[in-house]
Protein backbone atom coordinates (compact mmCIF):
# COMPACT_ATOMS: atom_id res chain seq x y z
CA UNK A 1 0.00 0.00 0.00
CA UNK A 2 1.58 3.07 -1.05
CA UNK A 3 1.34 6.40 0.93
CA UNK A 4 -1.60 8.14 -1.26
CA UNK A 5 -3.68 4.99 -0.77
CA UNK A 6 -2.92 5.22 3.30
CA UNK A 7 -3.28 9.22 2.99
CA UNK A 8 -6.79 8.67 1.67
CA UNK A 9 -7.74 5.88 4.17
CA UNK A 10 -6.78 8.28 6.86
CA UNK A 11 -9.10 11.01 5.69
CA UNK A 12 -11.90 8.90 4.86
CA UNK A 13 -11.68 8.01 8.56
CA UNK A 14 -11.57 11.30 10.00
CA UNK A 15 -14.25 12.46 7.62
CA UNK A 16 -16.22 9.62 9.02
CA UNK A 17 -15.52 10.51 12.37
CA UNK A 18 -16.60 13.99 11.94
CA UNK A 19 -19.76 12.63 10.38
CA UNK A 20 -20.67 11.11 13.17
CA UNK A 21 -19.76 13.44 15.62
CA UNK A 22 -21.73 15.83 13.97
CA UNK A 23 -24.80 13.35 13.74
CA UNK A 24 -24.44 12.63 17.66
CA UNK A 25 -23.85 16.05 18.23
CA UNK A 26 -26.16 16.50 20.92
CA UNK A 27 -25.05 13.60 22.96
CA UNK A 28 -21.80 14.86 22.81
CA UNK A 29 -23.32 18.49 24.54
CA UNK A 30 -24.84 16.05 26.90
CA UNK A 31 -21.50 14.98 27.62
CA UNK A 32 -19.86 18.18 27.69
CA UNK A 33 -20.46 19.77 30.99
CA UNK A 34 -18.85 16.38 32.81
CA UNK A 35 -15.99 16.55 30.77
CA UNK A 36 -15.83 20.46 31.34
CA UNK A 37 -16.24 19.50 34.97
CA UNK A 38 -13.68 16.62 35.72
CA UNK A 39 -10.94 18.71 33.90
CA UNK A 40 -11.42 21.90 36.11
CA UNK A 41 -12.39 20.33 38.85
CA UNK A 42 -10.39 16.78 39.07
CA UNK A 43 -7.50 16.39 36.76
CA UNK A 44 -6.33 20.51 37.51
CA UNK A 45 -5.74 20.33 40.98
CA UNK A 46 -3.86 17.22 40.64
CA UNK A 47 -0.95 19.58 39.57
CA UNK A 48 -1.44 21.21 42.89
CA UNK A 49 -0.18 18.36 44.80
CA UNK A 50 3.89 19.47 44.65
CA UNK A 51 2.41 21.91 47.19
CA UNK A 52 3.30 19.04 50.15
CA UNK A 53 6.83 19.87 48.69
CA UNK A 54 6.97 23.34 49.40
CA UNK A 55 6.56 25.55 52.63
CA UNK A 56 4.15 26.65 50.70
CA UNK A 57 2.61 30.67 51.17
CA UNK A 58 -0.60 31.29 49.47
CA UNK A 59 0.31 34.60 48.43
CA UNK A 60 4.16 33.70 47.46
CA UNK A 61 2.87 31.20 45.54
CA UNK A 62 5.64 28.54 43.91
CA UNK A 63 8.14 30.78 42.90
CA UNK A 64 7.98 32.83 46.75
CA UNK A 65 7.67 29.43 48.58
CA UNK A 66 10.81 27.30 50.02
CA UNK A 67 11.32 24.00 48.73
CA UNK A 68 11.07 21.30 51.81
CA UNK A 69 11.41 18.27 49.79
CA UNK A 70 9.79 15.26 52.09
CA UNK A 71 9.67 17.31 55.20
CA UNK A 72 5.91 17.21 55.64
CA UNK A 73 5.75 13.58 54.96
CA UNK A 74 8.29 12.58 57.40
CA UNK A 75 6.03 14.96 59.91
CA UNK A 76 2.86 13.28 58.81
CA UNK A 77 4.37 9.48 59.39
CA UNK A 78 6.10 11.07 62.35
CA UNK A 79 2.53 12.10 63.97
CA UNK A 80 1.13 9.95 66.59
CA UNK A 81 -2.56 11.75 66.39
CA UNK A 82 -2.43 11.04 62.73
CA UNK A 83 -2.14 6.86 63.31
CA UNK A 84 -5.33 7.94 66.43
CA UNK A 85 -7.49 9.33 63.26
CA UNK A 86 -7.27 6.69 60.76
CA UNK A 87 -8.18 4.12 63.27
CA UNK A 88 -11.00 6.60 64.04
CA UNK A 89 -11.33 6.84 60.71
CA UNK A 90 -11.43 2.86 60.11
CA UNK A 91 -13.67 2.41 63.09
CA UNK A 92 -16.49 4.39 61.68
CA UNK A 93 -16.09 2.76 58.19
CA UNK A 94 -15.45 -0.79 59.04
CA UNK A 95 -18.44 -0.61 61.51
CA UNK A 96 -20.60 1.06 59.11
CA UNK A 97 -19.72 -1.61 55.74
CA UNK A 98 -20.71 -4.72 58.62
CA UNK A 99 -24.21 -3.29 58.47
CA UNK A 100 -24.40 -0.59 55.28
CA UNK A 101 -22.91 -3.36 52.37
CA UNK A 102 -25.51 -6.20 52.82
CA UNK A 103 -28.42 -4.22 53.98
CA UNK A 104 -29.53 -2.92 50.59
CA UNK A 105 -29.05 -6.05 49.05
CA UNK A 106 -31.61 -7.76 51.79
CA UNK A 107 -33.62 -5.25 51.15
CA UNK A 108 -33.91 -5.27 47.91
CA UNK A 109 -34.51 -9.29 48.27
CA UNK A 110 -37.56 -8.05 49.99
CA UNK A 111 -39.26 -5.97 48.61
CA UNK A 112 -39.15 -7.98 45.62
CA UNK A 113 -40.86 -10.67 47.26
CA UNK A 114 -43.92 -8.01 47.49
CA UNK A 115 -46.53 -9.09 45.66
CA UNK A 116 -49.10 -5.76 46.18
CA UNK A 117 -47.40 -3.40 43.25
CA UNK A 118 -49.40 -0.24 44.76
CA UNK A 119 -47.69 -1.22 48.46
CA UNK A 120 -44.06 -2.12 46.85
CA UNK A 121 -43.84 1.38 45.18
CA UNK A 122 -45.14 3.28 47.90
CA UNK A 123 -42.68 1.48 50.30
CA UNK A 124 -39.63 1.80 47.92
CA UNK A 125 -40.32 5.44 47.54
CA UNK A 126 -40.47 6.28 51.13
CA UNK A 127 -37.28 4.39 51.88
CA UNK A 128 -35.06 6.17 49.54
CA UNK A 129 -36.66 9.96 50.24
CA UNK A 130 -33.71 10.27 53.06
CA UNK A 131 -31.17 10.55 50.24
CA UNK A 132 -32.67 13.56 49.01
CA UNK A 133 -32.42 15.15 52.51
CA UNK A 134 -29.50 17.95 53.19
CA UNK A 135 -27.18 16.57 55.36
CA UNK A 136 -27.44 19.83 57.47
CA UNK A 137 -31.42 18.74 58.25
CA UNK A 138 -30.41 15.14 59.24
CA UNK A 139 -28.02 16.33 61.72
CA UNK A 140 -30.52 18.67 62.62
CA UNK A 141 -32.91 15.84 63.40
CA UNK A 142 -29.97 13.84 65.07
CA UNK A 143 -28.94 16.74 67.35
CA UNK A 144 -33.08 17.03 68.61
CA UNK A 145 -33.66 13.50 68.59
CA UNK A 146 -30.60 12.62 71.36
CA UNK A 147 -30.89 16.03 73.11
CA UNK A 148 -31.41 15.33 76.91
CA UNK A 149 -33.45 18.53 77.54
CA UNK A 150 -36.03 18.07 74.42
CA UNK A 151 -35.22 14.87 72.49
CA UNK A 152 -37.12 11.68 72.17
CA UNK A 153 -35.00 9.58 74.13
CA UNK A 154 -34.18 11.98 76.64
CA UNK A 155 -38.14 12.11 77.43
CA UNK A 156 -38.41 7.91 76.97
CA UNK A 157 -35.37 8.15 80.13
CA UNK A 158 -37.38 10.64 82.42
CA UNK A 159 -40.81 8.83 81.55
CA UNK A 160 -38.52 5.55 83.20
CA UNK A 161 -37.33 7.21 85.98
CA UNK A 162 -33.78 7.29 84.38
CA UNK A 163 -31.52 10.67 84.11
CA UNK A 164 -31.48 11.58 80.48
CA UNK A 165 -28.19 11.12 78.70
CA UNK A 166 -26.17 13.63 76.41
CA UNK A 167 -25.58 11.06 73.69
CA UNK A 168 -23.31 13.04 71.55
CA UNK A 169 -21.07 14.09 74.33
CA UNK A 170 -20.41 10.31 75.01
CA UNK A 171 -17.37 9.60 72.32
CA UNK A 172 -18.33 5.88 72.41
CA UNK A 173 -22.27 6.98 71.11
CA UNK A 174 -21.06 8.49 68.22
CA UNK A 175 -19.91 5.80 65.95
CA UNK A 176 -23.54 3.92 66.62
CA UNK A 177 -25.28 7.50 66.09
CA UNK A 178 -23.56 8.16 62.76
CA UNK A 179 -23.63 4.08 61.34
CA UNK A 180 -27.83 4.04 62.30
CA UNK A 181 -28.53 6.96 60.81
CA UNK A 182 -26.86 6.17 57.60
CA UNK A 183 -28.43 3.53 57.58
CA UNK A 184 -31.72 5.01 57.46
CA UNK A 185 -30.25 7.59 55.26
CA UNK A 186 -29.10 5.60 52.51
CA UNK A 187 -30.03 1.92 52.30
CA UNK A 188 -33.14 2.43 49.96
CA UNK A 189 -31.37 4.52 47.74
CA UNK A 190 -28.62 2.10 47.33
CA UNK A 191 -30.98 -0.70 47.14
CA UNK A 192 -32.38 0.65 43.94
CA UNK A 193 -29.10 -0.29 42.26
CA UNK A 194 -29.59 -4.43 43.75
CA UNK A 195 -33.39 -3.80 42.47
CA UNK A 196 -32.45 -3.01 38.34
CA UNK A 197 -29.86 -6.11 39.07
CA UNK A 198 -32.90 -8.47 39.86
CA UNK A 199 -34.58 -7.48 36.60
CA UNK A 200 -31.91 -8.12 34.54
CA UNK A 201 -31.79 -11.81 36.35
CA UNK A 202 -33.08 -14.06 32.72
CA UNK A 203 -36.46 -15.63 33.77
CA UNK A 204 -36.02 -18.89 32.45
CA UNK A 205 -33.26 -19.75 35.27
CA UNK A 206 -36.52 -19.32 37.56
CA UNK A 207 -38.50 -21.51 35.27
CA UNK A 208 -35.80 -24.13 35.63
CA UNK A 209 -35.61 -23.94 39.07
CA UNK A 210 -39.61 -24.30 39.56
CA UNK A 211 -39.24 -27.72 36.96
CA UNK A 212 -36.90 -29.16 38.89
CA UNK A 213 -39.45 -28.50 42.62
CA UNK A 214 -37.39 -25.58 43.93
CA UNK A 215 -39.65 -23.43 45.93
CA UNK A 216 -39.33 -19.71 46.65
CA UNK A 217 -36.51 -19.67 49.14
CA UNK A 218 -34.28 -21.88 47.41
CA UNK A 219 -34.97 -19.92 44.13
CA UNK A 220 -33.66 -17.03 45.68
CA UNK A 221 -30.60 -19.08 47.30
CA UNK A 222 -29.47 -20.72 44.09
CA UNK A 223 -30.78 -18.36 41.12
CA UNK A 224 -31.14 -15.01 42.73
CA UNK A 225 -28.40 -14.71 44.77
CA UNK A 226 -26.02 -15.57 43.07
CA UNK A 227 -27.11 -13.25 40.03
CA UNK A 228 -26.86 -10.05 43.17
CA UNK A 229 -23.41 -11.86 43.67
CA UNK A 230 -21.71 -9.71 40.87
CA UNK A 231 -23.39 -6.31 41.86
CA UNK A 232 -22.82 -6.81 45.32
CA UNK A 233 -19.00 -7.14 44.65
CA UNK A 234 -18.52 -4.17 42.53
CA UNK A 235 -20.27 -1.88 44.99
CA UNK A 236 -17.64 -3.97 47.86
CA UNK A 237 -14.64 -2.88 46.21
CA UNK A 238 -16.09 1.04 45.63
CA UNK A 239 -16.84 1.19 49.14
CA UNK A 240 -12.74 -0.68 50.05
CA UNK A 241 -11.96 2.45 47.98
CA UNK A 242 -13.74 4.61 50.42
CA UNK A 243 -12.37 3.49 53.88
CA UNK A 244 -10.41 6.29 54.32
CA UNK A 245 -13.14 8.89 53.75
CA UNK A 246 -16.17 9.90 55.70
CA UNK A 247 -19.25 11.71 54.97
CA UNK A 248 -17.50 14.51 56.00
CA UNK A 249 -20.57 17.30 56.07
CA UNK A 250 -22.17 15.12 58.93
CA UNK A 251 -19.05 13.88 61.00
CA UNK A 252 -17.86 17.62 61.03
CA UNK A 253 -21.04 18.74 62.06
CA UNK A 254 -21.87 16.37 64.88
CA UNK A 255 -18.50 16.96 66.36
CA UNK A 256 -18.18 18.66 69.45
CA UNK A 257 -14.79 19.05 72.22
CA UNK A 258 -16.54 16.25 74.37
CA UNK A 259 -16.51 13.52 71.96
CA UNK A 260 -13.68 15.06 69.51
CA UNK A 261 -11.29 11.84 70.83
CA UNK A 262 -13.73 9.77 68.98
CA UNK A 263 -15.34 12.27 65.65
CA UNK A 264 -11.82 13.57 64.84
CA UNK A 265 -11.46 11.92 61.43
CA UNK A 266 -8.69 11.96 58.78
CA UNK A 267 -10.78 14.05 56.13
CA UNK A 268 -11.80 16.66 59.50
CA UNK A 269 -8.21 16.27 60.02
CA UNK A 270 -6.80 17.62 56.89
CA UNK A 271 -9.30 20.10 56.67
CA UNK A 272 -8.51 22.00 60.08
CA UNK A 273 -5.06 21.62 59.40
CA UNK A 274 -5.44 23.00 55.99
CA UNK A 275 -8.21 25.42 55.79
CA UNK A 276 -8.39 26.42 59.83
CA UNK A 277 -4.46 26.04 60.19
CA UNK A 278 -3.98 27.45 56.83
CA UNK A 279 -1.03 24.72 57.07
CA UNK A 280 -1.84 23.85 53.25
CA UNK A 281 1.56 21.51 52.35
CA UNK A 282 0.72 19.46 55.54
CA UNK A 283 -2.55 19.10 54.61
CA UNK A 284 -1.80 18.48 51.07
CA UNK A 285 0.86 15.78 52.21
CA UNK A 286 -1.94 14.44 54.25
CA UNK A 287 -4.80 14.13 51.49
CA UNK A 288 -2.27 12.30 49.16
CA UNK A 289 -0.90 10.11 51.19
CA UNK A 290 -4.69 9.30 51.95
CA UNK A 291 -5.46 8.97 48.23
CA UNK A 292 -2.68 6.61 47.07
CA UNK A 293 -3.66 4.42 50.33
CA UNK A 294 -7.00 4.03 48.83
CA UNK A 295 -6.10 3.20 45.37
CA UNK A 296 -3.85 0.65 46.91
CA UNK A 297 -6.96 -0.57 48.74
CA UNK A 298 -9.17 -0.59 45.85
CA UNK A 299 -6.65 -2.16 43.56
CA UNK A 300 -6.08 -5.04 46.32
CA UNK A 301 -9.61 -5.58 46.99
CA UNK A 302 -10.03 -5.47 42.99
CA UNK A 303 -7.27 -8.15 42.43
CA UNK A 304 -8.20 -10.50 45.44
CA UNK A 305 -11.88 -10.38 43.88
CA UNK A 306 -11.10 -11.23 40.34
CA UNK A 307 -8.76 -14.01 41.60
CA UNK A 308 -11.55 -15.89 43.85
CA UNK A 309 -14.91 -14.68 42.26
CA UNK A 310 -13.49 -13.60 38.60
CA UNK A 311 -15.32 -10.85 39.15
CA UNK A 312 -13.69 -7.31 38.97
CA UNK A 313 -13.93 -4.14 38.70
CA UNK A 314 -11.20 -3.27 35.99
Amino acid sequence: MNNKTLNKTAVTKREKTLRNMWWNRYIYLMVLPVVVYLILLRYMPLWFFRISFYDYKLLLGFEGSKWVGLRYYQELFSNSEWLHYIRNTLTLNLSAMLLLAPAPMIFALLLNEIRWKKFKLVTQTISYLPHFISTVVIVSFITTFTSPSIGVLGALSRALGKPPIDYLSIPKYFVPINVISGFWASVGWDAVIYIAALSSIDGTLYEAAMIDGAGRWKQTLHVTLPGLVPTFIILFIMRIGNILGVNFEKVYLLQNSLNLSASEMLPTFIYKVGMVRRNYSFATAAGLVNSIFSILLVYGANRLSKKVTETSLF
